[in-house]
Order: structure tokens, then sequence, then C-alpha cells
């Protein structure tokens, strides 16, 4: 009999909560979460079978860095430079030892936030092998802060 993908991803997420207690998901079988460290990392742990850690920033904080209190409309375009230029000092401490480890970046960007996004893909069938992941996210995100 072949395994129902739901199946698998149930077992992990109980695997995960148990080992990681400060997990949450904000939706009932919606993806993991965990802040990394106090530097605005977080690691996501998706239903489809990915690791993702993602710094990003709110567009909001970056207007009003840019405008230093003054009411100026800003380009949007003008606003994720500076965005994905704020991002890239937290970014760059940890950009060459996740792509080295089979995480894959990219960039995500909406009207309330830009990201840079490492996502690996994972068998979730491999409880152990996905906690040790973690485990490693963890280990290397929180040393750079």
């Amino acid at each position: 009999m072949i395994e129902q993908p739901i199946s698998a991803w149930t077992r992990l997420r109980t695997s995960l909560t148990e080992a990681f207690p400060q997990m949450s998901e904000l939706e009932a079988g919606g993806p993991l979460l965990m802040e990394l460290g106090t530097d605005g990392w977080l690691l996501e742990v998706k239903p489809e079978g990915a690791v993702v850690c993602q710094y990003g920033i709110a567009m909001d904080d970056v207007m009003a860095m840019m405008s230093d209190g003054t009411a100026e409309d800003l380009a949007a375009d003008e606003v994720a430079k500076q965005a994905k230029y704020y991002l890239q000092p937290a970014v760059s401490r940890v950009r060459p030892l996740l792509l080295q480890s089979g995480f894959v970046e990219t960039t995500e960007m909406t009207n309330e936030f830009v990201a840079v996004v490492f996502t690996h893909i994972i068998d979730m069938n491999d409880l152990a092998g996905v906690q040790d992941l973690v485990r490693w996210c963890q280990r290397q995100i929180e040393g750079v802060q």
C-alpha cells in the first residue's frame, strides 16, 4: 500500500513538536514555525516537504527608516531595494554555509514584506534526519547573531 503524504506530515509534525516545543502552527495542518535567535530569522517546516530558513523585514519598517519621520511618498521599487540592502548583513553571514548544505536561495517580496528565503527539500519519512536539520539550522543561525 502506498503511504499517503498527509500521514507522513502528521508523523513528522508530531515528531517535531515533541522535539521542539517552541514550534507552533498558525493554522491547523499548516507549516510549523520557530524563531531562530533574537535577530528575526524564522524556520518553517512545510507540509509540502521543505525546511525554510528566512530573514525578512516589513516594508513599513523600511519606509520609516528611509523617510526618517517625514511623510514623503517612496516608490515601491526603491523601498524594495533598500529592504534588500538592509537584509544583506545578516544574510551574508550564513549564506555560504546554507548554500553549501543544499539550501536554495530566493527572495520573496509582497506589499507587506521582503524576505530572503533559503529552502531545503526534505524526506518527510526521515524523522530523525529532519530533526537533525532543524537542530543544525538552529546552531548555525543562532551562532552567528
